[in-house]
C-alpha cells in the first residue's frame, strides 16, 4: 500500500505531496503552489530521508501545479541537495514542467547547472514522465 505524505506551509497550505511507489519503482514528488527556499529545502530533506530508508534511482518530479519562480533555491539544490541525492542513488529524474513561464525558467536555470550530474528529461505531463520511467532498466 502506497502512502502519500504531505508537507504544509505555516498557514496550512500543502506545498508538496510525495509517495514511494509500489515495489520501489520510483519516488513521486508533486509540488503545489508557490515555492520558497524553505519549502524546497523541507521537501528536499523529505526526499533524502526516503532515500536513506531505502535507495531508489528514480524520482518523478512534478511541477504541474507549481506557481511562479523558485530560482532562489537553485544554488542550494545544485550545491547541496543534488550531490547528496546522487550519493544516495538517484540516477534518473523525469521533470514535469510547470505550466507558467516563471516556473519553467527556474527549472531551465537549474538544469543548466545539474544536467550532467544525472539523466534528466523534461515532460509536459506526468503520464509521459511515467512512460519514460517505465522504459528504464
Amino acid at each position: 500500500m502506497t502512502k502519500t505524505q504531505k508537507l504544509t506551509k505555516a498557514n496550512g497550505d500543502i506545498f508538496l505531496e510525495y509517495t514511494r511507489m509500489p515495489d520501489n519503482a520510483y519516488i513521486y514528488a508533486h509540488w503545489i503552489g508557490r515555492q520558497y527556499l524553505d519549502t524546497v529545502q523541507k521537501g528536499g530533506a523529505a526526499y533524502l530521508d526516503l532515500m536513506r530508508e531505502k535507495p531508489c534511482p528514480k524520482l518523478l518530479n512534478s511541477h504541474e501545479e507549481l506557481v511562479g519562480p523558485w530560482d532562489i533555491a537553485t544554488d542550494w539544490i545544485s550545491n547541496e541537495w543534488m550531490p547528496l541525492a546522487i550519493s544516495l542513488g538517484l540516477r534518473y529524474m523525469p521533470q514535469v514542467l510547470a505550466k507558467g513561464v516563471y516556473g519553467q525558467m527556474s527549472f531551465h536555470q537549474l538544469h543548466q547547472r545539474i544536467g550532467d550530474m544525472l539523466e534528466i528529461k523534461m515532460f509536459e505531463t506526468e503520464a509521459e514522465a511515467r512512460e519514460w520511467l517505465h522504459s528504464l532498466p
